[in-house]
Protein backbone atom coordinates (compact mmCIF):
# COMPACT_ATOMS: atom_id res chain seq x y z
CA UNK A 1 0.00 0.00 0.00
CA UNK A 2 1.21 3.53 -1.19
CA UNK A 3 1.45 5.74 2.03
CA UNK A 4 0.67 9.60 2.00
CA UNK A 5 3.70 11.03 1.29
CA UNK A 6 3.94 8.98 -1.97
CA UNK A 7 0.76 9.65 -3.18
CA UNK A 8 1.15 13.44 -2.73
CA UNK A 9 4.42 13.56 -4.97
CA UNK A 10 2.72 11.46 -7.52
CA UNK A 11 -0.75 13.57 -7.46
CA UNK A 12 1.72 16.18 -9.25
CA UNK A 13 2.11 16.85 -12.87
CA UNK A 14 5.25 16.67 -14.53
CA UNK A 15 7.14 16.82 -18.13
CA UNK A 16 5.13 14.58 -20.17
CA UNK A 17 6.87 11.10 -21.61
CA UNK A 18 9.74 11.24 -19.40
CA UNK A 19 10.65 8.57 -16.27
CA UNK A 20 11.36 10.92 -13.01
CA UNK A 21 13.71 9.50 -9.90
CA UNK A 22 13.56 10.49 -6.35
CA UNK A 23 14.00 9.42 -2.90
CA UNK A 24 11.79 9.43 -0.07
CA UNK A 25 12.64 8.24 3.34
CA UNK A 26 15.33 6.30 2.03
CA UNK A 27 13.57 4.34 -0.78
CA UNK A 28 14.32 5.35 -4.43
CA UNK A 29 10.90 6.14 -6.63
CA UNK A 30 10.93 5.75 -10.31
CA UNK A 31 7.93 7.33 -12.15
CA UNK A 32 7.15 7.22 -15.76
CA UNK A 33 4.42 9.97 -17.10
CA UNK A 34 1.57 9.65 -19.71
CA UNK A 35 1.50 12.45 -22.82
CA UNK A 36 -0.06 14.96 -19.72
CA UNK A 37 2.46 14.32 -17.38
CA UNK A 38 0.15 12.33 -14.90
CA UNK A 39 2.67 9.48 -13.00
CA UNK A 40 1.25 6.14 -14.63
CA UNK A 41 3.75 3.53 -13.95
CA UNK A 42 5.96 3.26 -10.64
CA UNK A 43 8.97 1.46 -8.98
CA UNK A 44 9.63 1.68 -5.53
CA UNK A 45 12.49 0.26 -3.52
CA UNK A 46 16.02 0.58 -3.14
CA UNK A 47 18.61 1.44 -6.46
CA UNK A 48 21.35 -1.18 -7.04
CA UNK A 49 24.95 -0.33 -8.72
CA UNK A 50 23.26 -0.74 -12.36
CA UNK A 51 21.14 1.83 -11.62
CA UNK A 52 17.62 -0.42 -11.68
CA UNK A 53 14.97 -0.36 -8.60
CA UNK A 54 15.08 -3.54 -7.09
CA UNK A 55 11.44 -3.67 -5.16
CA UNK A 56 7.97 -2.88 -6.00
CA UNK A 57 5.89 -2.09 -9.16
CA UNK A 58 2.77 -0.33 -9.24
CA UNK A 59 0.90 0.77 -12.31
CA UNK A 60 -1.87 4.03 -11.68
CA UNK A 61 -5.70 2.73 -13.56
CA UNK A 62 -7.19 6.20 -14.53
CA UNK A 63 -10.94 5.36 -15.88
CA UNK A 64 -12.66 8.69 -17.40
CA UNK A 65 -15.73 9.32 -18.57
CA UNK A 66 -17.57 12.16 -19.67
CA UNK A 67 -18.40 13.68 -16.42
CA UNK A 68 -15.08 13.10 -15.23
CA UNK A 69 -12.43 10.75 -13.52
CA UNK A 70 -14.31 7.47 -12.00
CA UNK A 71 -11.31 5.91 -11.14
CA UNK A 72 -7.82 6.65 -9.90
CA UNK A 73 -6.15 4.39 -8.46
CA UNK A 74 -2.94 2.49 -7.92
CA UNK A 75 -2.54 -1.12 -8.51
CA UNK A 76 0.22 -3.46 -7.10
CA UNK A 77 1.79 -5.50 -10.14
CA UNK A 78 4.50 -7.50 -8.18
CA UNK A 79 8.48 -7.28 -7.74
CA UNK A 80 10.58 -4.76 -9.37
CA UNK A 81 13.86 -7.03 -10.35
Amino acid sequence: MLGAGILKILDKNYPALVVNETRYRGLDLAFKTDSHGIPVLLFIGKKDTSGKIKGERYTREISVTSQGVVKNQWAHKGKAT
